[in-house]
């Protein structure tokens, strides 16, 4: 299964490959594209429609300012959809971030933290893994190599004082 990675702009794409480098890290395909929910409408649609045929299993969308990429994704679509709202604008992100949050009932979009395209990434793996114990397995793996980056870091703050 593959994870669909939409930006509005190929600005948005430093924000958004961190999250594509660390599928890759867990064995999932991305396909990655820049499409706009207000400048190319009907490459949305065909693209979002066009998905399940070509193994895509969920969405990472990634959008700045008005931010409404995700909403009509979601709008098109019963796969999960994982909005990455971007700082773009002089709010900061704020206007993205309340964009993609605040869906209506009966289209949801999980919303990551602003910029927060790596937990994106983790989230379409933990959805990816419920059928996948191997992914499972690697999940674990990596947490346990976050908690020996901490211990590692810890230790080192300990050795200063």
């Amino acid at each position: 299964m593959k994870v669909a990675v939409i930006m509005g702009s190929d600005s948005d794409w430093p924000i958004l490959k961190p999250a594509v480098e660390l599928l890759k890290q867990f064995g999932i395909e991305s396909e990655v594209t820049v499409a706009s929910a207000h400048r190319t409408p009907a490459k949305v649609r065909d693209f979002v429609l066009a998905a399940p045929d070509q193994g895509i299993g969920a969405f990472i969308i990634g959008a700045g300012a008005a931010a409404h990429l995700a909403g009509v994704v979601a709008s098109y679509t019963t796969l999960p959809v994982i909005g990455v709202p971007i700082n773009a604008t002089s709010l900061n992100g704020m206007d993205a971030l309340l964009s993609t949050v605040q869906m209506p009932s009966g289209i949801p979009v999980a919303t990551m933290a602003i910029n927060g395209s790596k937990n994106a990434a983790i989230f379409a793996v933990e959805m990816f893994s419920i059928a996948d114990e191997g992914l499972r397995q690697k999940l674990a793996d990596y947490r346990a190599k976050m908690v020996q980056e901490v211990d590692k870091k810890a230790a080192r703050v300990a050795a200063q004082l």
